[in-house]
């Protein structure tokens, strides 16, 4: 074994490094969220001239401020998480996982899979990964379980950029919303053509869908490092079926597939009316509609569908108690003292002032990725930098489209080893965050060099 250990490269070594720090020293993600309460509070003290008592009632008063946006983000995990656990998909999973050789391979598929449905949806990419990554750990012998659940969310990087990205889709509702989000910035809607389909974003997220199962793959450790999976964490809830004929009424109407057809061809009329009607203008309200008649049409009984929510919403636990605390970090950041100062206005005036017409993104992007550490959500990041940010680009020529962008995979960039959106895939895996954070770390830095070049690029 200690030949193995001497013949690793430089690369290897880091990787063991990162893995190493962040099981010894990362806490669990809520004690995470409170040092970062305590880390802002501070900074605000220092930085502004707002009191401690003024500094607590903007804690206080943020901390009510996301609970519509909440809402949304907490269904769009629920309803991708019931969907993704439908038989439909189980079966699918299963069959993938069937196929595959060896644990590369296995990383290599699972990053793929996952990154592919965040593209297409967050939350379903989120669980869907998470699930084939459970699927794959039952048929592949040898496989690191903390490095599959990592690739598994890992594909989360590329969530921004896809068809469930809030900034983009919020700049395509257009309203007078935006106009007051972006400080009189953007006054009309920018459709998805510019931004989620432009060719600068099309280059990242086909770029970060080739560069993250590869990475992935070479972070695999050595023979002597690789943790397996415990039995335990792969065993299914067990769902009894009751004989129809000793059913109660309520239980048959519980059980009736009628019911769940007939709403969904209700659920589908309106959403094929919609697609005909306004085209791929996906908001977050129709993407929640789409996946949630989807997972009633494929669980086939409002009982299964509510069985599987129920399970889903396990999940989001930690995601309900944290995101309170989140949006009172938000309420200090953008708490402003007499002369208008605020750490937010402070941190993204700094990259700002930094930048020409053609670093502004690239300086945008990293701000926002430090910015994503104490507000890691994608509404509550452009609520703090779209007001600051959007006039800045305006004003030294970048297009609107290209600046929201910055913000917006700046935010998605720094999910990576913030572990407040690892919750739900932990959950499922059976994990903690600081089982995956080391390796999430690499990606962090390979995928920020890459994302940059993007911006540079176009």
């Amino acid at each position: 074994m200690q030949n193995v250990k001497e013949r690793k490269g430089f690369f290897k070594k880091f990787t063991s490094a990162c893995v190493y720090l962040m099981q010894r020293y990362l806490p669990d993600p809520f004690i995470f969220c409170a040092l970062l309460t305590f880390l802002v509070f501070g900074g605000a003290l220092v930085f502004t001239k707002l009191s401690v008592l003024e500094l607590i009632n903007s804690w206080v008063g943020g901390f009510w401020s996301l609970l519509g946006f909440s809402m949304q983000m907490a269904l769009v995990l629920v309803t991708g998480h019931a969907m993704a656990s439908s038989n439909f998909f189980k079966k699918i999973l299963s069959s993938m996982a069937s196929k595959i050789k060896g644990p590369k391979q296995a990383i290599i598929i699972v990053s793929v899979v996952s990154a592919i449905a965040c593209v297409l949806n967050w939350g379903f990419g989120l669980v869907i990964g998470a699930i084939f990554a459970k699927e794959i750990a039952k048929k592949v012998k040898g496989v690191d379980y903390r490095l599959l659940i990592a690739s598994a969310y890992t594909g989360f990087l590329v969530w921004h950029g896809g068809f469930s990205g809030s900034i983009p889709l919020q700049l395509a509702s257009g309203g007078e919303g935006l106009a007051k989000q972006t400080a009189g910035a953007i006054t009309e809607a920018i459709p998805v053509s510019q931004t989620l389909f432009s060719p600068m974003n099309l280059f990242i997220v086909v770029g970060l869908l080739i560069i993250l199962p590869l990475l992935n793959m070479a972070m695999f450790p050595s023979k002597d490092e690789v943790v397996e999976v415990d039995p335990k964490l792969l065993e299914e809830p067990i769902i009894e079926e009751i004989d129809r004929a000793k059913m109660t009424p309520a239980e048959k109407l519980e059980n009736s597939r009628v019911i769940s057809l007939l709403l969904s061809i209700m659920g589908f009329a309106y959403i094929i009316n919609y697609l005909i009607t306004k085209g791929f203008a996906l908001n977050l309200n129709i993407v929640n509609f789409i996946f949630l008649f989807l997972g009633i049409f494929l669980h086939g009984t409002p009982k299964r569908y509510i069985s599987a929510v129920a399970e889903a919403t396990k999940g989001a636990s930690g995601i309900l108690l944290q995101f309170p605390f989140y949006a009172g970090i938000m309420g200090i950041m953008v708490a402003a003292d007499v002369d208008g100062k605020s750490l937010a206005v402070l941190m993204s005036n700094f990259f700002v002032n930094i930048s020409t017409p053609r670093t502004f993104p690239v300086f945008s992007f990293i701000s926002a990725g430090v910015v994503n550490f104490f507000v890691p959500s994608g509404g509550g990041q452009w609520a703090v930098q779209a007001p600051i940010v959007m006039p800045a680009g305006q004003a030294i020529g970048v297009s609107a489209a290209k600046s929201a962008l910055a913000i917006a995979w700046g935010d998605a960039w720094t999910n990576m080893i913030q572990p407040f959106w690892a919750l739900p895939a932990l959950g499922i895996a059976g994990l903690g965050a600081k089982d995956i954070m080391g390796y999430c770390l690499i990606v962090t830095i390979v995928s920020g060099i890459f994302i940059c070049t993007g911006f540079l690029l176009f």
